[in-house]
């Protein structure tokens, strides 16, 4: 699919099939309620103990406390993250490892704990031949086959290792792993042009690549959905904007009932069709009935990305990271000032939960979009000075940028480029515009422009992430 290409012929690609939606019978989610996304079926992924424990007092190996502990967090991880299912095993053989394998499924992820010294190399075969992505933990002292997991890796196997003393970390080795399933049953609503990277572009290598749906929107029907929003709902939406900003400043009653109009409709789809992301190519356009900047920040908060301008690098990447770390993304555009060494980063959409769904609001002003003549209504979100970061974005489906940095300034309120803004704090800002974007092929000024921010450093999750997804990471800056 390429960059202006038509509705028509973005569905005609075979892989996304056009949404038609009726518009008899709507029932619309109130205002603030939406729920999480929803799948099909819990991440299914298989645990192997390898070996057995030992005694606690000699040799090489785990014993029974550490068995039983590394049990107990195991079952709390699985209650907690609520939308995984583990299948757990114990095996000395490679024989019973492939057994193990069938009860798992084919390419299920597998998360393996070596219990005992050279328990894991004899067993680990089927694993690898069956290319199923896996983590390996191992305790300190509990042998010597952590050193294999590496050289796995450096073979094309998607492996990544844990060797860690913290119980806490099988809990973030299942969020990785999870990943993958959750991805193969995850479905984008598409309003077209797609923009970015040729491959990110594309549905049937999208689907291939990462087993995710992705699925044109008809506007025409969307907006018939915006034309019957429940007015009650509609009435709630702005009022909670309004009472909840700290200050109203361009925006009039009209642009922020339009704007709240398109959330709740927004919500509504997301809903209605089961979409776990959402991408709008037209959204400059859609002024006349509504910015979608609002319902953009409220599906973000309630842990469904969604991505301005149709960018679907940014919106896989916020898919990738949402269900590893459960945070909502800030997508926005780069600019750098060398002589203070740091880069901002400025979009008129950005969530006010940069701390998970559960997590405390920002404070934020209500806008007009600034290249519009300040018409509309924009959240100028006021994030955390101070707070680190992760700055990021997987492009081509194969290659993820990540760097880190620090907020430094927020402008308490904007007077350019785009309303919500952070200036970050960087390792060396002038070699990272000197080659910034240097990964990309393309020319578009959004596919080389944008970046994902996350609150938080996570760059060690990026590291285990593309090893486990057989990318490739490049740090920038």
């Amino acid at each position: 699919m390429c960059d202006q290409c038509t509705r028509r012929e973005f569905i005609q690609t075979g892989v996304a099939a056009g949404l038609v939606l009726s518009t008899a019978s709507l029932s619309y989610a109130r205002a603030g309620e939406m729920p999480p996304p929803r799948l099909r079926q819990k991440a299914r992924i298989g645990v192997i103990f390898t070996g057995a424990p030992g005694p606690a007092d000699r040799g090489w190996g785990a014993d029974a406390t550490q068995f039983e502990a590394m049990k107990a967090r195991l079952a709390k991880a699985e209650k907690d993250l609520g939308n995984i299912e583990l299948t757990i095993g114990q095996a000395t053989t490679s024989e019973q490892t492939a057994t193990l394998l069938k009860q798992f499924g084919p390419k299920t992820p597998v998360l393996v704990i070596n219990l005992q010294i050279f328990a894991l190399t004899p067993v680990v075969q089927p694993i690898l031949d069956g290319v199923h992505p896996m983590i390996v933990f191992s305790l300190p002292a509990s042998g010597h086959d952590w050193m294999y997991a590496h050289r796995w890796q450096r073979q094309g196997r998607p492996v990544t290792l844990f060797p860690t003393s913290d119980y806490n970390e099988l809990e973030r080795a299942l969020r990785l792993l999870r990943v993958i399933p959750l991805m193969r049953q995850s479905r984008i609503l598409l309003f077209p042009p797609a923009r970015g990277t040729k491959p990110a572009q594309t549905p049937e290598e999208v689907k291939k690549r990462l087993g995710t749906e992705v699925v044109a929107v008809e506007e025409k029907a969307f907006g018939e959905l915006i034309d019957r929003a429940d007015a009650a709902a509609v009435r709630a939406e702005a009022e909670r904007w309004t009472r909840g900003a700290k200050e109203i400043i361009e925006p009039g009653a009209d642009d922020i009932n339009k704007a709240a109009r398109v959330s709740v409709a927004l919500q509504q789809l997301v809903e209605r069709e089961q979409a776990q992301g959402l991408a709008i190519g037209t959204c400059m356009g859609w002024l006349p009935k509504g910015f979608p900047c609002l319902g953009f920040a409220r599906l973000r908060d309630a842990g469904i990305p969604a991505a301005c301008e149709g960018d679907m690098d940014s919106l896989l990447t916020m898919m990738l990271f949402q269900y590893v770390i459960d945070r909502a993304g800030f997508q926005g555009n780069a600019t750098f000032d060398t002589s203070r060494n740091v880069l901002w980063t400025a979009h008129c959409t950005a969530p006010l939960k940069m701390e998970g769904v559960g997590g405390k609001e920002a404070p934020y002003l209500l806008r007009g979009h600034s290249e519009v003549g300040g018409s509309g209504c924009v959240p100028e979100v006021l994030y955390r000075v101070g707070q680190t970061i992760t700055r990021t974005k997987l492009v081509n489906l194969e290659t993820l940028l990540a760097s880190t940095g620090k907020i430094v300034e927020v402008p308490t309120k904007s007077i350019r480029a785009c309303r919500t803004q952070i200036v970050t704090e960087v390792r060396d800002a002038a070699t990272m515009a000197a080659n910034w974007s240097s990964a990309i092929d393309s020319e578009d000024a959004m596919t080389l422009l944008h970046r994902v921010v996350f609150y938080d450093d996570h760059m060690d999750t990026a590291r285990h992430l593309v090893r486990l997804l057989g990318m490739k990471l490049v740090e920038e800056g």
